[in-house]
């Protein structure tokens, strides 16, 4: 047997969830509701796991919500009553679209800003994308 066949019988003999390359998990919502604010706990945890600074996903996470709030030194307080999974929704969305790199589906990706734009930079493949 040659080189090729070998390697295309081990790779049937492998059990298929051993392709998978789900290594990037975006952690989930804690928080808790006070009178008439959402304040979620963990919010620079969640960010540190992303890769991003807590402000920048804050903004979008607010946007998505139609919602005001603050970022203090140990929580995101949000101005309304908003449900967890609500929340989780809008940071799957800011995955989505900052973090996941569109060609290789990887998370090895940092935000740059050239010449007036902003772009996604792969580390993974080297793509390069343009954010809205």
């Amino acid at each position: 047997m040659d080189y090729e066949k070998l390697l295309e019988s081990a790779y049937e003999k492998m059990p298929k969830d051993a392709h998978k390359s789900e290594r990037f998990e975006v952690p989930k919502v804690l928080g808790h509701i006070q009178g008439n604010r959402t304040i979620i706990s963990n919010f620079h945890q969640i960010a540190g796991a992303l890769g991003r600074k807590p402000e920048h996903v804050m903004k979008h996470v607010l946007k998505e919500l139609a919602a005001p709030g603050e970022l203090s030194k140990t929580a995101l307080i949000i101005g309304t009553k908003i449900s967890a999974s609500r929340i989780n929704e809008k940071l799957q969305h800011y995955v989505n679209s900052f973090i996941i790199c569109r060609e290789c589906k990887r998370p090895d990706t940092k935000i740059e800003k050239a010449e007036g734009l902003t772009f996604i930079k792969c580390s993974a493949c080297g793509a390069r994308h343009v954010v809205r």
